[in-house]
C-alpha cells in the first residue's frame, strides 16, 4: 500500500493516534464488502462500516405482499414456495411481508458467469445419468421387440426416442436464470427483520431454510452481514424500507468500491504493512453503480447518497466515478455537491478520471466541478518494482500515461492534486482471494481521501475549525511538483499530497478565513460565456492580445455570521504572474462583496505549443499562507499549415518510458478526415504507444480520438479518424509508463499528418417525406479528392406518447434532500407492438447522454412485455435488446422536487429505434437531374473534387416499397452518409459508417396510401327487410353485452348465466323455464362457451354434486353416476361445447370447403366466409370439449375411479379427438394442447413433450403460461426434477406476478 510518497508513513509515525480517528468517509462507488480483508474494524477497535447503502435501488424486493402463517407456521412465499417460519421469531402483528428476486440479479456479471459454469457442470451430470437411463431403457426395448410392425409398439419405441432426444436437446439450450431466493420480512416489536430463504443455491437438501436463517435488520442497527451461500461466498446486508413494503438486499456492483475503500482506511492488526492509508476512519458504503446497468452510476443513486452524507453527518466524500461531460460545473449533482460542500463542510474527493494522455481529458465530476478535488495518478519507483512488478523501476516517480489531464474547456486546472494510483488492497470475498491491484485514477482518489482523513483527524483533536475550503487551500499549497515544467500542472494539479506539510499548513493557519474564492472570467466586451480560467486554443486567440475581465468573489459557508465572519473580512492581495506574457494589477483589496479587475494576455511572441501560466493573489499580511486562489491561464498555440497538400511530418521524435510528446495543429478549414501515419524505428523489445487526438467545440463534449498502438518491432501502422476544419488539434503521443523499462533504448518516431475534406452544404440531411430529392453542394477546399457518395438507411425511430401518466411522493427518508423537500417521482407508461421479432432501443432526445451535466435529476426505464417479463432497463445510455414478436409496455421513471418541471413532462415523447436487418437496409441513390428519382434517369456515382470548383447532386428519397414494414406515419428513418473515400482503403466504401467520416440523413414516413377498396363491400345486404335487420342488429348487441360482462363474482356471474339463458336454450344441468330468443344460432352459442371457458379457468371446487352430474353423465352415456368432485363449470363446458357442434351442419360445412368458390361471385364469397366463420366455431367447440374431458377424466382418477377407456366403456375424449382431427392440424400452437394431452393419455411422456416443444417453438407470440405449466406437469410426472426445478425458475422470468422496482 503506497504510504511513503504522500508523507502518510511519517505522519504517522509521529502522530500515530491522528490515523483518520473520528472522521466518517462516505465511498461512493459500487458497493463495499463488509466481510473483506481489512474492513472490520478501526485501528481503536470501533466497527470500520457504520452503514452499508444501495443507493440506486438495484437490490430493492417488493415486500408489499402480506400473508399469516397457518397453525403449522407455514407460509407461502411470494415465489410459490411453502416456507415455514421459525417458532422463536418474535412478530406481534403476525403479519410476514413476502417477496423473492432471482438471486443473480444481485451478482456481478463475473460472480454470475463462475456460478453458471459451476451449476452447469452438476446439472450436465445429473443429466447424463437420465439420458444413461432413458438409452438404457430404449435398449431393453429393442432386445425384447426385435422387430416392431405393431403402431403401438411403434409408438412407444417412439415415445422412448423422444425422451433421449428431449435430454439431449436439453443440454444444447441450457441458460441458467439462476435460482429465486424467497425474502420475508417482518417487525418483532423494535425493529423490521429480515430472512432469506436460499434453499435453491444449496446442494444439500436441510441447507438454507428459511426457518434456520439469522434474522438481520438494518445493518447500521446490528452491522451485521449474510452470504448467500458458500457457493458463491457473496456477503450481503439489508435495509428495510417504507414500513416493510421495500427491502434493499444491498450487494455490489463490482470489486472496485471495497477495493476504493481499503486504500483509504482498511486496517490490519497483525500485518499493518497492509493498512490502508487512514486505518483508524470509519466508512458508510453508498453504492452508487446499478446492478441492473453493469455498474453504470445513477442519478439516483448519486442523490441518495448525498443525502446519507448528510444524514450520517460524514466528514469526507470519495468517489471514483466519473465521464466526461457536455458542460463542466453544470447540472443537478453538482448543485446538490455544492449545497452539501457550503452547508454542511463536507470534503468531496473524486478521481480526475483515466482518458489522458491528452489535454482537456478530465471528466465530471472530479476534474470539471469547483466544489470536489480531482486527483491525478502518479505512480513512484517504489509502486513500479513492488505492485507492477516491473524489470526495472523509473528513476523518478511520475504521473501514469492514463491519468486525465486539465485544463476543462472553460479553462479550470481540472486536476486539483495527484496521489499514488495503484495498490494492491482488499476486494470482496466472492472474488475468492483478500487482495488484488488495482491502478487508475479511481485508486489515487481514496489515496488522497485518507490523507485528507489523517489530516481531518489532527484537525478535530487539536480542535482546528474544519472547513473543505481551508483544507483544499493546505492541500495545495503544500503539495510537491511532479516534473520540472509550468505544464506539468495541467497533468499533475498543484501536486504530490504531503499529509505532514498538509498538517503543519493548517496548523500554523487554521484559523484564517474559512472561505473560498469563486472565480468568473469573461473576455472583455462579451456578456458570456463566464469562464474559471482563461483558455486560449483557437488560433485566432493566439495571434493577438486579448483583454479579460475577472470577477472574484468571497464564499463562505452558508450560515456565517453576517457581523464577525463577512463584515470583517477584508484582504489585501498581491497579484502574481509571468508579466512577459500576462498583464494584470499588482495589488486588489477583496472585501466580503467581491473584487473586479482585468487582465490582458498577449500570447504572439510564443513559440507554437503548449504554455501555462498561473495568476495567483497571496495575503500581503501572510503571504506564507502561499496563493489564496489561482487563475489558470493556458495557450496552446497552434502550428498553421501553409504548404499544399494539407501535410505536416514530425520527424525523429525520441520516446522513453512515460515521455509524451503534444503537437498543436490548426485544422485547415474545409479539412473533414486526417489519414496518418506513424513509423517507429531504433529499438528491440515490444513498445507501446498511446495515440490521441482533441478537439473542442462549443456545447458538446471533446471530440476525441484514440488508439492504443503495439509496435512488436519497427514498423510503420497508419490510420484514419475525422477532424473539424478550424479547430486546434492536439496531437498526443505518449510511450506508455513501463513500456520498453529495462531495454535503456530510446524509440524514435516519424508521425505524419494529410488532411483530408470535402466541404458540403448540409452536415445533416433531412427528407420530409416528399418524393422530391435533396440536392447537396460539395467541394474540396484543400486538394483533389474522390468524390464516392454512400448512403443507407439502417434504423427505424417510432414516436410514441405516453398511454398513462403518474406522480407520486417517493415516501421514505433516503428521497428526502438535504433541503428537506420529498423528492417526486413520475412515471409514464408508453404501449409498443413488434410485428417481427427486431431489435430496439428507446430513444429519448431531451434525456439522454447526460449524466451530470443535466438539471434533471434522474431516469430509468423498464421494457416488459404482457407477461410482465422484463427484457431491457437502461438509464441515460439506452442499449438494444433483441425483442420477439408482440406487445409491449416501456415505463419511464423520472424524478425531480420540482413538480412544475415534471409536469411539463406528462406527454414527453420517445422513440422506440429498430435496427433494420441487413436485407432490409435501404440504400439511396444518387442523381445528377432533379427529375432523376422519378425518371429513373441521370444517375450519380462518383467523380474527382477539385479544389475552387463546386459541384452538386442529387439524393434521391427512400423508394417507398422499400420503406419497412409497419412504419406509421410520422415514423423517422435513420442512417448515415459519407462522401469520400479513404486513399488506402480496398473497399468500395459502400457502408457510410465505415468511411473516414460520416453524417447522419433522416426520413420523415408520409401519411399512409388511402385504399381505394375501403367501403367498397360494407354496404347492407338489401334482400333482407327492415325488420329483419332490425332484429340481427338487436340480436348481435346483446350478445356483444353478453360479452362484455364481467364473471368475477358472483353477482356478476348470475347476471352473465341469466342473460346467456334468455339467449339461447340451457341444458337440463341449469334450468328448464327459460324461453329461448335464439336456440340455434352459433356465434350466440360460440359466445356463450367462450364465457364459459374463462370462468373455468378461475372457479375452485366448492362442493359435490351428485344429481347434476348423474344427468350430465346419463347424457354422455358414462354409465353410472359416480362420487367424485367435478366444477360446475367444467361440465356446462361440455354441454355448451355439444350445442354449438349440434348447431353446425357438418356434411354441409365438408361440402363447401371441397368446392372451389369463385372470387368474383359475391354470394359465395359471403357463403364462404360464413362457412369459415362455422369451421371455426366448431373447431374451438370441439377443442374446448377435449379439454374439459380430459380434465373430468383427470378429476375421476384422482378420486380412485377408473379411466374411461377401460372397462369396454365408450372413450369420449378419443371420440372428440378424431372428430377435431378432420378439421385441423392438431400440431398447432391453437391445438397443440390437445394432442399433448392426448398423449399423456397414452402414457407417451416423452412424445407429448416433443410435441409441446414444437407448439411452444413455433408459437411467435409472447410466451402462453398454460404450455409452461402444462410442461412442468410432464417433467414431474416423468420424474425429471432437474429439468423440472429449471423451468421453475425459468417461469419466474417468463410470468413475474409483477414489475420489480425501479
Amino acid at each position: 500500500m503506497p504510504k511513503k510518497e504522500i508523507a502518510a508513513d511519517r505522519f504517522l509515525q509521529d502522530h500515530p493516534h491522528y490515523d483518520g480517528r473520528g472522521v466518517l468517509i462516505a465511498i461512493f462507488d459500487s458497493g463495499v464488502d463488509p466481510a473483506a480483508a481489512g474492513l472490520q474494524v478501526t485501528s481503536d477497535g470501533k466497527p470500520k462500516v457504520i452503514d452499508v447503502l444501495d443507493c440506486t435501488g438495484s437490490g430493492d424486493v417488493d415486500t408489499s405482499k402480506v400473508v399469516k402463517a397457518d397453525a403449522d407456521g407455514r407460509i407461502t412465499g411470494a415465489s410459490g414456495a411453502s416456507l415455514y417460519v421459525n417458532s422463536n421469531w418474535k412478530n406481534p402483528s403476525a403479519e410476514w411481508h413476502v417477496g423473492y428476486k432471482l438471486v443473480y440479479e444481485f451478482f456481478t456479471s463475473t460472480l454470475t458467469s463462475r456460478l453458471k459454469r459451476e451449476r452447469k457442470k452438476k446439472w450436465d451430470e445429473i443429466n447424463q445419468e437420465e439420458i444413461a437411463k432413458a438409452v438404457k431403457n430404449l435398449d431393453e426395448f429393442d432386445q425384447k421387440h426385435t422387430k416392431v410392425e405393431d403402431p403401438i409398439l411403434k409408438r412407444i419405441r417412439e415415445d422412448l426416442q423422444n425422451r433421449i432426444d428431449f435430454l439431449k436437446k436439453h443440454t444444447e439450450s441450457y441458460d441458467d436464470k439462476g435460482p429465486v431466493i424467497d425474502a420475508v420480512v417482518w417487525h418483532d416489536g423494535e425493529v423490521w427483520r429480515v430472512a432469506l430463504d436460499t434453499q435453491t443455491l444449496e446442494d444439500e437438501p436441510d441447507c438454507g431454510k428459511l426457518a434456520d436463517f439469522v434474522p438481520l435488520t438494518n445493518y447500521k442497527t446490528e452491522r451485521k452481514y449474510g452470504i448467500f451461500s458458500k457457493l458463491d461466498a457473496c456477503s450481503f446486508v439489508t435495509n428495510v424500507y417504507d414500513e416493510g413494503k421495500v427491502l434493499s438486499i444491498v450487494t455490489d456492483s463490482s470489486p472496485h468500491g471495497t477495493h476504493v475503500a481499503g486504500i483509504a482506511t482498511a486496517f490490519h492488526s497483525q500485518e499493518p504493512l497492509l493498512n490502508g492509508v487512514a486505518p483508524g476512519a470509519q466508512i458508510i458504503s453508498c453504492k452508487i453503480g446499478d446492478s441492473r446497468l453493469g455498474s453504470m452510476e445513477t442519478g439516483t443513486g448519486l442523490t441518495r447518497a448525498l443525502i446519507a452524507v448528510v444524514e450520517h453527518k460524514c466528514d469526507l466524500i470519495n468517489m471514483s466515478y466519473g465521464e466526461p461531460a457536455l458542460l463542466p460545473d453544470y447540472g443537478r449533482f453538482v448543485d446538490l455537491v455544492n449545497e452539501v460542500v457550503a452547508k454542511h463542510r463536507v470534503i468531496f474527493v473524486s478521481s480526475a478520471g483515466n482518458s489522458g494522455p491528452a489535454l482537456s481529458t478530465v471528466g465530471a465530476p472530479g476534474g470539471t466541478s469547483s466544489s470536489i478535488l480531482g486527483i491525478g495518478a502518479y505512480v513512484s519507483p517504489a509502486m513500479a518494482a513492488g505492485a507492477h512488478a516491473v524489470v526495472e523501476a523509473p528513476d523518478e516517480g511520475l504521473q501514469y500515461t492514463w491519468s486525465s489531464r486539465g485544463p476543462t474547456a472553460d479553462g479550470d486546472l481540472g486536476v486539483c492534486i495527484s496521489a499514488p494510483g495503484g495498490a494492491v488492497a482488499p476486494v470482496p470475498t466472492w472474488t475468492l482471494q483478500r487482495r488484488m491491484l488495482m491502478n487508475g485514477t479511481s485508486m489515487a482518489s481514496p489515496s488522497a481521501c485518507g490523507g485528507i482523513a489523517l489530516v481531518l483527524s489532527a484537525m478535530k483533536v487539536e480542535n482546528i475549525p474544519v472547513s473543505p475550503y481551508s483544507v483544499r487551500r493546505a492541500l495545495e499549497n503544500s503539495s510537491i511538483p511532479v516534473g520540472n515544467l509550468p505544464e506539468d500542472k495541467l497533468s499533475s494539479g498543484q501536486g504530490l499530497i504531503q499529509v505532514d506539510k498538509a498538517y503543519d499548513y493548517v496548523r500554523q493557519y487554521g484559523n484564517s478565513p474559512c472561505v473560498t474564492y469563486q472565480i468568473k472570467v469573461i473576455q472583455s466586451g462579451k456578456s458570456a460565456p463566464t469562464s474559471r480560467g482563461i483558455y486560449l486554443r483557437e488560433a485566432c486567440y493566439c495571434q493577438q492580445s486579448t483583454e479579460w475581465t475577472v470577477q472574484i468573489e468571497p464564499k463562505f459557508h452558508e450560515g456565517a455570521s453576517n457581523l464577525e465572519e463577512l463584515v470583517p473580512f477584508e484582504e489585501c492581495i498581491e497579484l502574481h504572474t509571468e508579466k512577459s506574457v500576462v498583464q494584470a494589477p499588482e495589488y486588489l483589496l477583496l472585501t466580503n462583496n467581491g473584487r473586479s479587475f482585468n487582465v490582458v494576455v498577449d500570447p504572439t511572441k510564443l513559440s507554437d505549443g503548449l504554455h501555462y501560466f498561473e495568476l495567483y493573489g497571496v495575503d500581503c499580511k501572510a503571504p506564507g499562507r502561499g496563493p489564496l486562489f489561482r487563475i489558470p491561464i493556458t495557450i496552446t498555440k497552434p502550428a498553421t499549415i501553409v504548404n499544399q497538400p494539407p501535410v505536416i511530418s514530425f520527424s525523429k521524435l525520441k520516446f522513453k518510458p512515460g515521455q509524451i510528446e503534444r503537437r498543436f495543429i490548426e485544422v485547415p478549414l474545409g479539412a473533414s478526415w486526417v489519414e496518418a501515419t506513424m513509423q517507429t524505428t531504433g529499438f528491440d523489445t515490444t513498445r507501446r504507444f498511446f495515440v490521441d487526438t482533441v478537439q473542442l467545440c462549443p456545447l458538446q463534449r471533446p471530440m476525441k480520438w484514440e488508439s492504443v498502438i503495439t509496435f512488436s518491432s519497427p514498423t510503420t501502422k497508419s490510420f484514419a479518424f475525422p477532424v473539424v476544419g478550424g479547430q486546434t488539434m492536439e496531437l498526443a503521443i505518449a510511450q506508455f509508463w513501463s513500456s520498453g523499462i529495462g531495454s535503456h533504448e530510446t524509440t524514435t518516431v516519424d508521425f505524419e499528418i494529410a488532411f483530408h475534406g470535402i466541404n458540403i452544404n448540409k452536415e445533416e440531411v433531412l427528407f420530409d417525406g416528399s418524393d422530391a430529392p435533396v440536392r447537396i453542394d460539395v467541394e474540396a477546399l484543400l486538394a483533389s479528392e474522390t468524390l464516392k457518395p454512400a448512403a443507407t438507411f439502417n434504423k427505424i425511430r417510432v414516436p410514441y406518447r405516453p398511454v398513462d401518466a403518474k406522480m407520486s411522493t417517493l415516501p421514505t427518508n433516503r428521497d428526502k434532500l438535504p433541503s428537506g423537500k420529498q423528492t417526486l417521482a413520475l412515471t409514464l407508461t408508453y404501449k409498443f407492438k413488434l410485428e417481427d421479432a427486431a431489435e430496439v432501443q428507446p430513444y429519448i432526445p431531451l434525456l439522454n447522454n447526460r449524466i451530470y451535466d443535466t438539471k434533471f435529476e434522474s431516469q430509468m426505464y423498464m421494457i416488459s412485455d404482457t407477461n410482465k417479463r422484463v427484457y431491457l432497463v437502461g438509464d441515460v445510455y439506452p442499449s438494444s435488446s433483441k425483442l420477439p414478436k408482440g406487445e409491449y409496455s416501456l415505463q419511464l421513471f423520472l424524478r425531480h422536487d420540482n413538480m412544475q418541471i415534471l409536469e411539463k413532462m406528462k406527454q414527453l415523447v420517445i422513440f422506440i429505434e429498430k435496427k433494420l436487418e441487413d436485407k432490409d437496409v435501404i440504400r439511396l441513390s444518387f442523381f445528377s437531374q432533379p427529375d432523376g428519382p422519378i425518371m429513373g434517369n441521370g444517375s450519380f456515382k462518383s467523380t474527382v473534387l477539385v479544389p475552387g470548383k463546386k459541384e452538386a447532386f442529387y439524393l434521391g428519397p427512400p423508394s417507398k416499397d422499400k420503406l419497412p414494414k409497419n412504419s406509421p406515419p410520422g415514423s423517422v428513418l435513420v442512417g448515415a452518409i459519407s462522401y469520400g473515400k479513404l486513399s488506402f482503403s480496398q473497399g468500395e466504401g459502400k457502408n457510410p459508417q465505415k468511411n473516414p467520416v460520416s453524417y447522419t440523413i433522416s426520413y420523415v414516413v408520409p401519411p399512409e396510401k388511402i385504399d381505394e377498396d375501403k367501403g367498397k363491400d360494407s354496404s347492407p345486404n338489401e334482400s333482407k327487410s327492415v325488420s329483419e335487420r332490425l332484429e340481427e342488429e338487436v340480436r348481435d348487441a346483446k350478445i356483444k353485452v353478453l360479452t362484455s360482462l364481467k364473471k368475477e363474482t358472483d353477482e356478476e356471474r348470475s347476471a352473465w348465466e341469466k342473460l346467456s339463458d334468455t339467449l339461447k336454450s340451457m341444458s337440463m344441468l341449469i334450468r328448464f323455464d327459460v324461453k329461448s330468443e335464439y336456440p340455434k344460432y352459433t356465434p350466440l352459442l360460440a359466445k356463450v362457451l367462450d364465457g364459459l371457458v374463462s370462468q373455468r379457468h378461475v372457479d375452485k371446487i366448492s362442493h359435490y354434486e351428485k344429481s347434476p352430474v348423474h344427468n350430465l353423465e346419463s347424457s354422455l352415456s358414462y354409465g353410472p353416476p359416480h362420487s367424485f368432485a367435478l366444477t360446475s363449470c367444467t361440465l356446462q363446458v361440455v354441454e355448451a361445447a355439444n350445442e354449438v357442434v349440434g348447431s353446425i351442419d357438418q356434411d354441409e360445412l365438408a361440402k363447401s370447403f371441397a368446392l372451389k368458390s369463385d372470387p368474383e361471385d359475391e354470394e359465395g364469397e359471403k357463403t364462404k366466409k360464413k362457412m369459415e366463420a362455422n369451421r371455426d366455431y366448431l373447431t374451438e367447440a370441439l377443442y374446448q370439449k377435449g379439454l374439459a374431458l380430459a380434465e373430468i377424466e383427470s378429476l375421476k382418477v384422482e378420486m380412485g375411479e377408473k379411466p374411461l377407456s377401460t372397462e369396454g366403456s365408450k372413450d369420449h375424449f378419443e371420440e372428440n379427438f378424431k372428430e377435431l382431427k378432420k378439421w385441423v392440424d392438431l400440431k398447432s400452437v391453437k391445438y397443440g394442447a390437445l394432442l399433448v394431452t392426448r398423449e399423456r393419455r397414452q402414457g407417451r411422456l416423452g412424445t407429448a413433450l416433443k410435441a409441446l416443444n414444437e407448439i411452444i417453438q413455433d408459437d411467435k407470440e409472447p410466451p402462453k403460461k398454460k404450455f409452461y405449466e402444462l410442461k412442468l406437469s410432464l417433467l414431474d410426472e416423468i420424474g425429471w426434477t432437474h429439468v423440472a426445478t429449471y423451468e421453475k425458475q425459468w417461469m419466474h422470468v417468463r410470468f413475474p406476478p409483477s414489475l420489480p422496482l425501479f
